[in-house]
């Protein structure tokens, strides 16, 4: 049986992706944005989530676009912006009940994806600028998300590992943008790039639920069609071979350190290694049964935690752990010994078999979620590729020993970036 029934249809300037599903009580409608990653950029896209959910031309307070919401059977509204690879993705997400299991005759997927489309197309402006109070504030919004961001250390950590690592790279920049940028951000330019976004970035639309019985497209048709204006997408570079290991020290007013390391695996969501890729990783750091956790947390008792996770469309692996400031030499030692017990192939063929089992699993309970049923299929879409959750878990269910001796042959070490106290020796 089927994992997925995922129709596609690529019309009016977008590309409509159907699923069909009992396992739902609700509808979901999903809009994704796609773009390059631009430095000139980054600061207006990281702001218009925030903009767009205070108001519209006929609901023109975030108050009274609440109220709409909650007339369509409380429907849950969310938009967010986010990096994947060298693209910024903006989505906009509604979730509205499905009237099959009402009692009332309204038009609820109907209603909602008119406001769904006034969210879209016409939000609060006079035609010209965006709202000034709307956007002075939610400027104010996003200063307060970036400095949440220097606030907690795990997430600075990550985002300095990725600077140090990645500077002449696109996947560099900032997904909430900068401080130093918002300033010259107005009501005016915000609007102006908003008007080009509608017509030049990639538009994937998702509708999951039962869905028996509605004529989709022509809902979402009459609501989305564009005119589209073809943008100049950036190629990424491609691999990246490390020739030196880059280490940073950074010292601030912490109590404990962060030691995040990052690799290059130069495999990406549709090579042929990429199920490998999730295996191996599952037992060097993505699980509680792993090398890292087990090694440098439980047997050495040198971390708080320790665990990995890798970038699908920029091929990264990246470790990240707490230490005390004293430990960095030895914690760092043995997270680097952990990667070459993989590759030499020191663990258990049972090992692969549970892991293999925990990363299908994983991967089955995200698609229990609408939200990620969808982020698992768009990664096709990320990757111009064409590669079915069914495919995927019967290639992770075959990935053998030699497989992943081949993804551990392509892992290098790039940067090791450690976060310590004042006064800390990252040679002790």
């Amino acid at each position: 049986m089927q994992l997925v029934n995922e129709e596609k249809v690529s019309t009016n300037g977008f590309n409509l992706h159907v699923i069909q599903t009992k396992k739902y009580k609700t509808i979901n409608v999903v809009v994704k944005f796609k773009a390059p990653l631009n430095r000139d950029t980054i600061t207006q896209r990281a702001l218009i989530p925030y903009v767009l959910q205070q108001g519209t031309k006929n609901n023109p307070s975030a108050r009274s676009l609440r109220q709409k919401l909650d007339e369509l059977y409380g429907a849950v509204l969310s938009i967010d912006s986010a990096k994947k690879g060298e693209d910024h993705i903006i989505t906009v997400r509604m979730e509205v009940a499905n009237e099959v299991y009402l009692s009332s005759n309204e038009q609820i997927l109907e209603n909602a994806v008119n406001v769904l489309n006034e969210i879209i197309f016409h939000p609060k402006s006079d035609g010209k600028a965006f709202d000034q109070k709307i956007i002075n504030r939610e400027k104010q919004t996003l200063l307060q998300k970036i400095d949440s961001i220097v606030d907690d250390k795990m997430s600075y950590a990550n985002m300095r590992l990725i600077d140090e690592m990645c500077k002449d790279e696109a996947y560099n920049l900032h997904v909430h943008g900068y401080k130093e940028d918002l300033a010259n951000v107005n009501e005016e330019n915000l609007y102006e790039y908003y008007q080009s976004m509608l017509v030049e970035d990639e538009l994937d639309i998702y509708i999951l639920g039962d869905l028996e019985g509605k004529d989709v497209p022509q809902l979402i048709t009459k609501n989305f069609s564009r005119e589209v204006r073809t943008s100049k997408q950036q190629k990424s570079k491609g691999n990246v071979e490390v020739e030196k290991v880059n280490e940073i020290t950074e010292q601030q007013d912490v109590q404990q350190g962060k030691l995040h390391l990052g690799f290059r695996t130069n495999i990406r969501f549709g090579d042929p290694e990429y199920n490998a890729l999730q295996v191996f990783n599952g037992i060097f750091g993505g699980f509680p049964s792993s090398k890292l956790f087990m090694n440098v947390r439980e047997k050495h008792s040198l971390a708080y935690y320790a665990a990995s996770r890798f970038e699908s469309h920029k091929g990264l692996l990246f470790v990240f752990s707490g230490i005390a400031p004293t430990d960095y030499q030895k914690a760092k030692e043995i997270i680097i010994e952990q990667m070459d017990a993989m590759r030499n192939g020191a663990f258990s063929d049972e090992q692969v078999d549970e892991t293999k089992n925990m990363v299908i699993n994983q991967l089955k309970e995200t698609m229990d979620h609408p939200q990620g049923l969808v982020e698992v299929l768009y990664h096709q879409v990320l990757a111009n590729q064409s590669f079915s959750p069914d495919k995927m878990i019967e290639e992770i269910s075959h990935v053998s020993r030699d497989d992943l001796l081949k993804v551990g042959e392509k892992i290098q070490l790039d940067t090791v970036y450690f976060l310590t106290s004042k006064g800390g020796d990252a040679d002790e």
